[in-house]
């Protein structure tokens, strides 16, 4: 059987999640989200956050929750400001703009946003009312490249956003990875602080399925409901999602599956550094982008599963490992043992 790094959605779910979805399963409840244990997850998440105020919301999956927020606060002629890696440019069939809503690229090497970065952006579009308007901008944490946010960075996109009328949303799929990072400073708090909406990820940390989305912003929390049920994302039976996020924020569940993550990523880094290898960016999240021959990549190909991300050139390409909460020792310590060998 090969062992897989391919995504962190391959997993099942935590057992805590399974054990609590049987204990609690002839136990009648209220449909659409207002059963007991979403109202307990809700209220969890409030608690770390430390932001009563914030309304949250459970869905099923990332790209609805991408589709949901972007087109419940935009209107028509507004439209979303990405770096280029962005998962709504590039992974989810054109969602966004099925809505109506374009989407401005901007190329970056670490996948990131800063300021610098979209003034440009805001400057070449001022020919109104002929061009759409720049409104939301998008980001991720940790980022498609793997890469994370610092404190002070998101605090500094996020005074440049207030200031210009922008939104600030951040894609929290792996949320969990990017504040569990050993380089980061940031805190689920200081998240809920800095953005207008962000989500945190369950599917690919631990849950079956879902994701939380929490909005800070007051003038946008207005009606968002109506907006998560014409999308077909409110779940009749809504106790499967609150059960998952129930059990994911007691006693920090979320954090440990994202940090044991990480820290297998970090050991299959550190092995392949001390063999010469070097990496298409310098991460410290479940995502490594180690650039080897494609000789070795058939080689690793034979035990192992991942994805080929990028061709460097004619003889060497980036390939794509990523760790789960579930990634066990036995996997990473044969991956390591195969580069120690072919290299």
């Amino acid at each position: 059987m090969k062992f897989s790094f391919k995504n962190d959605y391959s997993e099942g779910c935590h057992p805590n999640i399974l054990n609590a979805l049987l204990q609690y399963n002839l136990n009648q409840q209220a449909g659409y989200g207002e059963d007991e244990y979403s109202l307990e997850a809700k209220k969890l998440i409030k608690e770390k956050i430390k932001n009563p105020h914030s309304e949250v919301y459970l869905v099923s999956g990332g790209t609805q929750a991408n589709l949901i927020v972007i087109s419940s606060v935009l209107k028509p002629y507004q439209c979303v400001i990405s770096a280029a890696p962005g998962h709504i440019l590039n992974n989810e069939t054109g969602a966004i703009e099925a809505t109506g809503h374009k989407i401005l690229s901007i190329n970056t090497e670490d996948g990131k946003l800063r300021p610098s970065d979209i003034i440009p952006v805001l400057e070449s579009h001022t020919n109104i009312p002929h061009q759409v308007m720049p409104k939301l901008v998008y980001i991720s944490n940790s980022t498609e490249l793997g890469t994370v946010y610092g404190s002070e960075e998101l605090k500094e996109l996020s005074d440049f956003c207030r200031s210009k009328g922008l939104y600030l949303f951040m894609d929290g799929a792996r949320l969990g990875h990017g504040l569990t990072s050993e380089i980061s400073d940031l805190t689920l708090e200081r998240v809920a602080e800095l953005t207008d909406i962000f989500y945190l990820g369950g599917t690919k940390n631990g849950a079956l399925i879902g994701e939380a989305i929490v909005i800070n912003n007051q003038d946008l929390q207005q009606d968002f409901a109506f907006n998560i049920k014409q999308k077909g994302a409110l779940l009749a039976k809504g106790r499967l999602l609150g059960i998952q996020f129930m059990e994911l924020m007691k006693d920090d569940l979320y954090f440990d599956l994202a940090r044991h993550a990480n820290v297998q990523a970090m050991k299959i880094k550190k092995a392949m550094k001390e063999k010469g290898v070097q990496f298409l960016s310098d991460t410290y999240t479940n995502q490594i982008f180690p650039i080897i021959s494609n000789e070795l990549i058939e080689v690793l190909s034979e035990k192992f599963e991942f994805y080929v991300w990028k061709k460097i050139d004619e003889k060497t390409s980036a390939i794509r490992l990523i760790t789960s909460w579930n990634t066990g020792d036995e996997a990473v310590e044969a991956f390591i043992e195969l580069i120690k060998r072919a290299l």
